[in-house]
């Protein structure tokens, strides 16, 4: 019997003894929590968790021994019962437990499919860092594992939970301000691109760097990895359009209602900073067509943003008004004789939340939305509904912007079926929708999670 059945049948037993009152209460047990990933964001996710309900932090996963010892002493400090959480170095260790209600994932982006589905299976609730996977099969059989064990899944994507991007939503696209929209553009111009050239070395005496590249292909270890700089290795993760590109275009396809794309192509490269060890685009244009509207992305690593207060955000130009949109506000700005512009900027939350002034690294414009976002989620436990970026959304971000970087390495635009879940008469695209696993970790398959 797991936790859940025992606490389901001691309360039945509880209450037909006539001590309803400590039933209702053991029912009540607060919801139990572990972490797979317990470095920058994974802290970021879990701190604004503990802030907005009465968890309990139980256990801690990650492969870098320092980072992990950190975590734990911090979130004993932060949790209400200043217990130290359980600490593991391999996520199987910490879920064979079965003990957890919740379970974040924030691990690299290589390495988010085999604990969230093993997450899943363990009977967990999960909340997954974007973008949803690394691969596009892997997306599949994370969406497969979900629905088949029936757990609510919420994808890090908090632009659907940011409160000014809502009003935006709400008050200028909803109420038809912009009248017909015909183009949408996308952007980041941020200089985010690792520039520098460390030579190779040996990992840390903390780091299982072994466990740390898991199924991702074996490079010599570098650090440009850990901490933080993974990003610069397509091994690891989709480049700029895996980490950035997907907010944006998750953010307008909630705000549009829009499905999946139908048609993507991309084009870029390495076309400026050739010296560096990052393998990742600093340049790429893609544009993604859904049908009667086309969202067009674009991102450099140098240079100036054409609009300085928009270095990352979503243009949507209309017959009647322009909106810009962005983590810090939104301007909309109609067209002659459309009614008053609208502006409005981010609202941050520190004297309810004074914890946020001092945290290490906290983005504190972003803080809010991860706290509405965290409601949702635990909303949806409680009703079993589906939230507001539930896994299927996340599949659909992730995977439309995967096919971005295909189209890019290929030459060509790609067709998309959605309900298929393959590239249309392309063959040799499709072979690239499944990442090679490095030994003697196994690919998810969507049939059998």
């Amino acid at each position: 019997m797991d936790r859940r059945e025992f606490v389901k049948t001691s309360a039945a037993l509880i209450a037909l003894s006539g001590l309803s009152g400590y039933a209702e209460q053991l029912a009540d047990t607060r919801k139990r929590v572990g972490l797979i990933g317990a470095g920058w964001y994974g802290k970021t996710d879990l701190l604004r968790l503990i802030q907005v309900a009465p968890v309990e932090v139980v256990s801690l996963c990650d492969v870098d021994r320092r980072m992990l010892a950190d975590a734990a002493a911090l979130v004993a400090s932060r949790q209400s019962s200043r217990k130290t959480p359980r600490t593991h170095t391999d996520y199987r260790d910490m879920l064979r437990e079965r003990d957890l209600d919740i379970v974040l994932v924030a691990t690299p982006d290589h390495w988010h499919a085999l604990p969230m589905i093993e997450a899943v299976r363990s009977g967990a609730d999960v909340w997954v860092q974007k973008p949803l996977s690394v691969d596009i099969v892997e997306g599949q059989a994370m969406l497969a594992a979900a629905r088949t064990h029936k757990r609510v899944v919420q994808v890090g994507m908090q632009r659907r939970s940011t409160p000014h991007l809502v009003t935006a939503r709400d008050r200028v696209v909803r109420e038809g301000r912009l009248g017909t929209i015909g183009l949408v553009e996308i952007y980041c111009y941020y200089h985010m691109r690792a520039t520098a050239n460390p030579p190779d070395g040996q990992p840390p005496d903390y780091l299982d760097y072994e466990m740390w590249t898991g199924p991702a292909p074996m490079r010599p270890y570098n650090a440009l990895v850990h901490p933080r700089s993974w990003r610069a290795f397509m091994e690891y993760g989709n480049g700029i359009v895996g980490d950035m590109c997907v907010h944006m275009l998750d953010m307008v396809r909630w705000m549009l209602d829009l499905g999946m794309p139908t048609r993507i192509s991309s084009s870029g490269g390495i076309l400026v900073d050739k010296a560096s060890k990052a393998n990742i685009s600093d340049t790429q244009t893609a544009t993604f067509d859904f049908g009667t509207l086309p969202v067009v992305w674009t991102h450099r690593t140098y240079g100036e943003a054409p609009d300085p207060k928009y270095p990352w955000g979503a243009t949507f130009y209309g017959d009647k008004g322009t909106l810009k949109a962005s983590v810090m506000g939104y301007d909309f700005v109609p067209s002659e004789g459309n009614g008053p512009a609208i502006h409005e900027d981010v609202v941050y939350e520190l004297e309810r939340f004074p914890e946020d002034k001092t945290e290490k690294d906290l983005e504190r414009h972003v803080a809010p939305a991860i706290r509405a976002h965290m409601k949702n989620f635990l909303e949806c436990i409680a009703s079993r509904g589906t939230p507001v970026a539930d896994v299927e959304q996340g599949y659909m971000s992730a995977t439309a912007c995967i096919l971005a970087n295909l189209s890019m390495r290929l030459g060509r635009s790609l067709q998309w079926d959605h309900a298929k879940g393959l590239i249309v008469g392309d063959p040799e695209a499709n072979q690239l929708l499944r990442r090679p696993y490095r030994t003697p970790w196994v690919h998810p398959d969507p049939a059998t999670v």
